[in-house]
């Protein structure tokens, strides 16, 4: 005997699994930039993909948060550090930026409001990086690109993303 379970969509038509389309959606997560000093705080990664580079503070959503409370969360978690966000940075899509999967990224520009630097959860260090030595560095992901975008944020502002054309 076959049972269906049937639930309801929005519009309450009731649509069994089976009839339900499976989408594979990018996966969100967040980043964020903390300067002191014309230094930039970066982590370096305890586990694969690029286990030993350097990276931005962040990671994964999780299920009914904010992008905001995860940039927040993550930055606890990695550096024991308590931030807030003053702006974003952009939103970074591109289909191979993480050799995982196709993750979307919102970069947030943050500052420290109170904690000690220490490394946690996935952050096996925790390294202060001066801006203008980045290319000397290995770092994680597109993050290079992120810190381009950053140091021209700080000198003009504007907002960026994958595929924005740039005059470098």
């Amino acid at each position: 005997m076959k049972f269906l379970i049937y639930t309801r969509t929005i519009n309450n038509s009731a649509s069994s699994p089976e009839l339900m389309k499976q989408y594979r959606n990018p996966t969100p997560t967040v980043d964020v930039i903390l300067e002191r000093d014309s230094n930039v705080l970066m982590v370096r990664r305890k586990n694969d993909p690029f286990k030993d580079h350097l990276s931005l503070p962040g990671g994964f959503v999780n299920e009914g948060e904010t992008v905001e409370e995860a940039m927040k969360r993550e930055a606890m978690e990695e550096t024991s550090l308590e931030v807030h966000p003053i702006d974003i940075l952009g939103v970074y899509s591109d289909p191979t930026r993480d050799p995982r999967k196709h993750i979307v990224t919102i970069v947030f520009v943050g500052i420290i409001v109170s904690g000690a630097t220490r490394a946690g959860d996935d952050a096996a260090s925790i390294e202060w990086i001066k801006l203008a030595n980045i290319e000397r560095q290995q770092i994680a992901f597109d993050h290079t690109q992120i810190l381009h975008d950053y140091y021209q944020w700080k000198a003009s502002g504007g907002t960026f993303w994958s595929t924005k054309r740039r005059n470098d």
